[in-house]
């Protein structure tokens, strides 16, 4: 959910969802849904099915019963439906492989959730304050204490708490962000490495090569070269 609260009967009960929650709901189950009684709602949608002949190396990570959650970092994962959306009317070359990459992060990434211990709304109020931050400067030069001032909190507690819901740090968050969006560029546009290093804010293209291979385990120039075989998503489980 993106936008507003849809009311949903599952099995006979009522169920409330509203921005930022996700919602899986398995098949066969008893369902329906119509706009709240507060207006409309804006929310992306994904069916899907898993043949039975697919081996998997594990279990499938949700028990196949409804669940709704709220996720701890909604703008993200509204980027990665936002992005399967797109690449699921993209070049039909590869879409498949791309598609279900996106799929299986967001699947990941709910179950985790699922499995995790509850976290106070404070946390996740700073998180996402944070996190909707660097979605938007990501390119720009950010220090810790910047971060630490939006949520009038230490920098070592900022620190803390992103890392405690987004499993790494503020910083490697931000060089996260700017390869997935290298990767994006060196697929799509003619721009050069050299370009693309600047475009990003790192200004020294060979510290942009370096920490482009420490997150992908490629270098620019492989990944232009063979990144049309691998989905980028997995590259940065």
């Amino acid at each position: 959910m993106v936008k507003g609260k849809v009311a949903y009967s599952i099995n006979g009960e009522q169920i409330i969802a509203e921005k930022g929650d996700l919602v899986y709901i398995p098949f066969g189950t008893l369902r329906g849904g119509e706009n709240h009684e507060s207006g409309g709602h804006q929310k992306y949608t994904v069916a899907f099915t898993i043949p039975e002949n697919v081996a998997y190396t594990d279990p499938f990570p949700i028990s196949k019963k409804f669940h709704k959650i709220k996720t701890r970092n909604p703008e993200y994962v509204k980027h990665r439906f936002e992005r399967l959306f797109v690449d699921s009317r993209g070049d039909k070359k590869f879409r498949s492989y791309i598609c279900v990459g996106i799929l299986q992060e967001l699947l990941g990434m709910f179950a985790r959730e699922l499995d995790s211990p509850t976290i106070t709304p404070s946390k996740v109020k700073y998180t996402s304050i944070i996190e909707n931050y660097l979605l938007k400067n990501y390119r720009k030069t950010i220090e810790i204490d910047q971060l630490a001032k939006l949520i009038n909190r230490s920098p070592s507690y900022t620190i803390s708490v992103f890392k405690e819901l987004m499993g790494q740090s503020p910083i490697r968050y931000i060089h996260q962000l700017r390869i997935i969006e290298a990767c994006n560029l060196l697929l799509n546009t003619d721009m050069t490495i050299v370009a693309i290093s600047d475009y990003l804010g790192y200004y020294d293209p060979s510290y942009f090569s370096r920490m482009f291979k420490k997150l992908t385990a490629m270098s620019p120039k492989e990944f232009a070269m063979y990144g049309h075989q691998v989905e980028v998503s997995t590259l940065f489980s």
